[in-house]
């Protein structure tokens, strides 16, 4: 599920603690709102062009939401027919979650369970959904980055309801502030794991995501502290079938990266990437954050 913006631009809220953010206040609101749309539109087309099943849901113009096209913050889909709804930080961003899109995916979706973490903004705790957490979920592995955003206790909630083992670690830039969401220094495949680990500073915590790893059979492709400013960990693996995947992410990331790295993931899955540079530049978030995956049970015709 992908969400078209209605409006987009910088948001002073998440720039607090979300590094990745630009603002350049001599650019025209409405052209970065217009270049948002067109790189939306064209992700949308490249990845229906690889057989992906895109389901694009209209923001409403108002109230005024400038991260809409990141719904992967505030909902998740899993494939016991729960949808999950989350906690946000900033409180322009909470007025993305809508009781309508829920619905619409009633419509087409086996719903059976409906978790709501909403209640824990009151105590200003917040789990940011699969931007906090990644999800390995054939193996029901949950890893997570402890940040502002993304709070132990919600979490141990989360590993309650869903059965997930949870691994938590503390991850840093290179000016020692903690990394906001785990979604930027990390991405798990089916085969593979694709990581920062030089923003782990905690050896213990080091080793225990490496044997993980080791455990489930994940090659370890890593990537750098630069690579990881240039959203080379913001990727997510979808599958067209069983037997074809791909792993989605910006031209950007797709640059970072070297010819091995290009290789080693090619091992494992095809690449489709796409241009976002406005979406990247003032909301600080990459292709994955636009991603919010669909693991509901389809309705039967």
């Amino acid at each position: 599920m992908m969400i078209r913006p209605a409006q987009f631009g910088y948001n002073a809220e998440t720039a607090q603690n979300n590094a990745f953010q630009t603002k350049d206040s001599g650019e025209d609101v409405t052209l970065i709102a217009q270049k948002a749309r067109a790189e939306f539109d064209a992700l949308v087309k490249k990845l229906e062009a690889h057989g992906i099943e895109v389901i694009v849901i209209e923001d409403t113009p108002t109230p005024v939401k400038p991260d809409v096209v990141f719904p992967n913050n505030w909902i998740s889909f899993h494939q016991d027919g729960s949808i999950m709804t989350y906690p946000m930080f900033s409180k322009v961003r909470r007025l993305e979650r809508r009781a309508d899109i829920i619905e619409k995916m009633k419509e087409d979706f086996e719903v059976h369970h409906l978790y709501s973490f909403e209640s824990y903004e009151t105590d200003e705790m917040y789990l940011e959904g699969t931007g906090s957490m990644i999800l390995d979920r054939p193996n029901k592995l949950v890893y997570a980055c402890e940040s502002v955003r993304t709070n132990e206790d919600i979490l141990d909630e989360f590993s309650r309801l869903t059965g997930y083992k949870k691994i938590l670690f503390r991850a840093t830039d290179k000016t020692g502030q903690e990394i906001y969401h785990t979604n930027v220094m990390m991405a798990v495949g089916t085969t593979f794991v694709i990581i920062c680990l030089d923003s782990i500073k905690d050896e213990s915590q080091k080793q225990l995501l490496r044997d993980t790893f080791k455990m489930y059979n994940k090659e370890v492709i890593e990537i750098t502290m630069a690579q990881m400013n240039s959203f080379a960990g913001n990727m997510l693996q979808v599958g067209k079938s069983e037997k074809e995947s791909f792993l989605v992410m910006s031209s950007a990331a797709y640059h970072a990266l070297s010819q091995q790295q290009i290789n080693t993931i090619e091992k494992h899955t095809q690449i489709i990437h796409s241009p976002i540079p406005t979406i990247e530049k003032y909301g600080g978030g990459s292709v994955r954050c636009m991603l919010a995956e669909v693991f509901l049970p389809k309705k039967s015709k």
